[in-house]
């Protein structure tokens, strides 16, 4: 299978809700039989033993309630997809759906009705599976333990501030993930600029369906380069959207590149409906900032949720300002083989993180105050290269506060850094009273 296609394999497996329970399903067929077979062998205490008529009542509630609980989790999912949407973002879904403890609900759940019933269809006066019935009801009060645990969980989740744990959580794997890819062996030359050569290509790769662009296989790459004796220069970032016909690589090096051979490089990428966290860091930094600008819209007019999830934003960027990716300069003579993959600029990165939360946060205090003490922290802590980035949102941040603030009372509030966005120990207050 190549790469491409596992990788495909892998993302359908952890996006499906329906895999898992169909194998719980499968899986409990087989054991429900297993059961039977098992109890014409073994014999068991006499209060673990059952009637035919009692054994068919127990199983028969079982099942019920199986079919209930079930029907019960999948409404209780569909209304934290409702609300979660309203609330955070659209993209958080992503995240949701691929709840290992959700499919994991769904799956003891199917399962125990599935073993039930195939207990239940066995039963005669005289054959009566007493240990699959006992081993029914301990499935049915696990699966309502499980659910119970689920519910809990999905409730406190509804929080904007544990949901924008869960992205930063999701972005910052990704990012180590791309620093080990990065620095491990035949790693490829990384560019935070588009490339341009000083010689045309000898061949172009070019999409043969539109999609963005969800993840690479460096290591493919690599090894292609070293087999065509080439250099390979990915076009689009990951993340990007590109359109049918648009340029995904450009081969330079050799006169002439077999076309079925340079064809291998599409099943180099992976091309999605939507954008992926695994190898888009900055993919979590956009949904952490879809949820603060929605908490800031005139409709819900939340300050205090934006200041939460910049929170985890900053320290999201603290992680991110503190680490130099290898990259070169490229003017044209460049080694052979080898790999070129663009990468956003820590400038982006910036804007990115800042740019919507500023513009529809202006005319909030908490919002610049929190804004102001997370830039100077980054300043501090950023690699020096990284710290002109920061200067210039800070002098937006300035501009900004200037336009809504200036003609008002609290323009000296509004222009000093706090770490709680308003009532903690601002920089002006801070000094330690003597008694």
């Amino acid at each position: 299978m190549s790469w491409q296609r596992r990788f495909r394999a892998g993302q359908f497996v952890r996006g499906s809700i329906w895999l898992i329970p169909v194998l719980g399903g499968v899986a409990g067929s087989l054991l429900g039989l297993a059961a039977v077979e098992t109890s014409t062998h073994t014999d068991l205490p006499e209060g673990l033993t059952y009637s035919a008529g009692t054994a068919q009542v127990v199983l028969a509630a079982v099942v019920s309630a199986s079919v209930g609980l079930t029907g019960f989790v999948v409404t209780v999912a569909v209304l934290i997809v409702q609300m979660a949407t309203g609330t955070f973002s659209a993209r958080y879904m992503r995240i949701f759906y691929r709840d290992r403890l959700l499919k994991v609900v769904l799956a003891v759940l199917v399962g125990t009705l599935t073993f039930s019933y195939s207990l239940l269809r066995r039963i005669e006066e005289s054959s009566v599976p007493s240990l699959g019935v006992t081993l029914a009801g301990f499935f049915l009060a696990a699966g309502v333990l499980l659910f119970l645990v689920f519910l809990n969980r999905s409730i406190h989740r509804l929080r904007p501030v544990a949901v924008a744990a869960l992205v930063a959580q999701a972005g910052r794997q990704s990012f180590e993930d791309t620093v080990r890819e990065a620095t491990g062996p035949n790693a490829p030359v990384y560019l935070p600029d588009r490339y341009v050569g000083n010689t045309p290509p000898a061949r172009v790769v070019r999409s043969t369906r539109a999609g963005a662009v969800q993840a690479l296989d460096l290591h493919g790459l690599a090894g292609f380069a070293r087999e065509v004796g080439c250099l390979v220069v990915v076009r689009p970032v990951v993340g990007d959207f590109v359109p049918e016909g648009a340029p995904l690589f450009e081969i330079h090096g050799p006169d002439a590149v077999d076309p079925a051979v340079a064809n291998r490089l599409r099943t180099m990428v992976v091309l999605g409906v939507e954008r992926t966290i695994e190898q888009d860091p900055t993919f979590a930094i956009r949904v952490m900032v879809d949820i603060a600008i929605r908490a800031l819209s005139p409709a819900v007019n939340d300050p205090t949720t934006a200041v939460q999830v910049l929170d985890h934003l900053g320290d999201m960027l603290r992680l991110l300002g503190t680490v130099t990716l290898p990259a070169a300069t490229v003017d044209g003579d460049v080694a052979v083989p080898g790999v070129i993959v663009r990468t956003r600029r820590w400038e982006d990165v910036v804007e990115l993180a800042f740019t919507e939360i500023r513009q529809y946060g202006g005319s909030s205090v908490q919002v610049v105050r929190r804004l102001r003490a997370i830039l100077e922290d980054l300043h501090e802590r950023a690699q020096p290269e990284h710290r002109a980035a920061i200067e210039d949102e800070l002098a937006r941040l300035d501009a900004t506060i200037e336009e809504h603030w200036a003609g008002s009372v609290d323009l000296d509030r509004a222009r000093t850094a706090d770490g709680q966005g308003i009532g903690g120990p601002s920089a002006r207050r801070s000094a330690v009273r003597e008694p």
